[in-house]
C-alpha cells in the first residue's frame, strides 16, 4: 500500500440555507484543497485488525477515529478483511476548519480501493464518504468543487488562480456542531463587517461567522485585523473555524505578516503559509510553525 497525502481545505464561501428535517442544516459552500497535508502510511499486517497510530497524542485512536472509521466501512461495502496498520504524520491542526479528519478518511478510503484495483467505483466511494462525514466527498474531487444539500451533492467548482493562503489559529477550537446548533438565533457584532468580498473569481462570505464570532469575538477581532493588513487580499473564517485565513496578494512576503500576527495575538498562534492547490499533493510542501 502507498503512503498517501490528504489535504487541508479552506471554505471559500458558506452559505447556510435551513435546518433540515433530519438535523443536519442545508448547505451552499465552495472548498477549495490546500497543498498543506497529512501524510498516512497504511501496510498490511497480519490477520484482520486495524491499528491506528498517530505522532500527534490529542488525536482519538479509537474506533471513532475518522481514519478507522473509512476502513471500517471500506471493510463492510468489499468484503476486504486483511489487516492493515494506519500511520498518519499530523500536519493539519484539528478543530480548525479545514477538514483534517475528513480529508483523512477521504485518503483511506482512495488508498484502500487502489489497493483492490479500483474496484469501487466513484459513485460508491461517494455514498461511504457521506455516510462518514459531510466533508468527506468533497476530497474525493481532488480540487476546488461546490458542495450542496448537507454537503453530500458534489459538481467540481470553476478553477482558482494560484494564491498563497495564510492561514491563522488561536490555540482553541469551535465545535462544527455547536455552531450550526447557535446559527438560526445568532446576531451580528456591531462594526464587523460580514459582507461578501467580490472577486473575479467569485465571492467569499461566511454565514457562520455570525454564530462564532458571537461568542469567540477574537476571531472577529483576528479576522478584521488581518482584512487591512497590506498583504491581505480577502480573510474569512474557514467552516466554523477556528481558522482564519488571508487570500494574500501577489509578490508579497507572507512571512512578514505570519510574524506580525504573532506579534499582535501572541506566539501561541499557529500560522501556516500555503497555497490554493487544484488536485491532489503529490507531497506535503506546507511552511507552518
Amino acid at each position: 500500500m502507498p503512503e498517501v497525502f490528504a489535504p487541508a481545505k479552506i471554505n471559500l464561501s458558506l452559505r447556510v440555507l435551513r435546518r433540515r428535517e433530519d438535523g443536519f442544516h442545508e448547505i451552499d459552500t465552495i472548498m477549495a484543497p490546500l497543498s498543506l497535508a497529512d501524510r498516512l502510511l497504511l501496510e498490511p499486517m497480519p490477520g484482520c485488525g486495524i491499528r491506528f497510530s498517530c505522532d500527534d497524542p490529542t488525536i482519538p485512536a479509537g474506533d471513532d477515529n475518522l481514519a478507522v472509521r473509512a476502513v471500517t466501512a471500506f471493510r463492510e461495502a468489499t468484503g476486504w478483511s486483511e489487516g492493515v496498520r494506519v500511520r498518519l504524520e499530523k500536519r493539519i491542526p484539528h478543530g480548525a476548519g479545514l477538514g483534517g479528519g475528513s480529508s483523512d478518511a477521504a485518503a483511506v478510503l482512495c488508498a484502500l480501493n487502489a489497493h483492490i484495483g479500483n474496484a469501487l467505483p466513484e459513485s460508491r466511494l461517494r455514498e461511504i464518504a457521506a455516510g462518514l462525514g459531510s466533508d468527506v466527498p468533497f476530497f474525493l474531487l481532488h480540487g476546488p468543487g461546490r458542495c450542496r444539500g448537507r454537503g453530500e451533492i458534489l459538481e467540481p467548482a470553476p478553477p482558482l488562480p494560484a494564491l498563497r493562503v495564510l492561514l491563522v489559529k488561536l490555540p482553541f477550537g469551535v465545535p462544527t456542531a455547536w455552531a450550526y446548533r447557535q446559527w438560526a438565533a445568532s446576531k451580528e457584532i456591531p462594526g464587523v463587517d460580514y459582507g461578501p468580498q467580490k472577486f473575479s473569481w467569485g465571492g467569499m462570505v461566511n454565514d457562520l461567522e455570525r454564530p462564532v464570532f458571537e461568542k469567540y469575538i477574537v476571531l472577529a477581532a483576528l479576522r478584521q485585523w488581518l482584512r487591512v493588513q497590506p498583504e491581505s487580499d480577502g480573510t474569512l473564517l474557514s467552516g466554523s473555524g477556528s481558522t482564519v485565513f488571508a487570500l494574500l496578494r501577489r509578490e508579497v512576503c507572507g512571512e512578514t505578516l505570519a510574524d506580525r500576527v504573532k506579534s499582535q495575538f501572541g506566539a501561541h498562534c499557529w500560522t501556516c503559509l500555503t497555497r490554493l492547490r487544484h488536485e491532489s499533493p503529490a507531497s506535503s510542501d506546507e511552511i507552518s510553525d
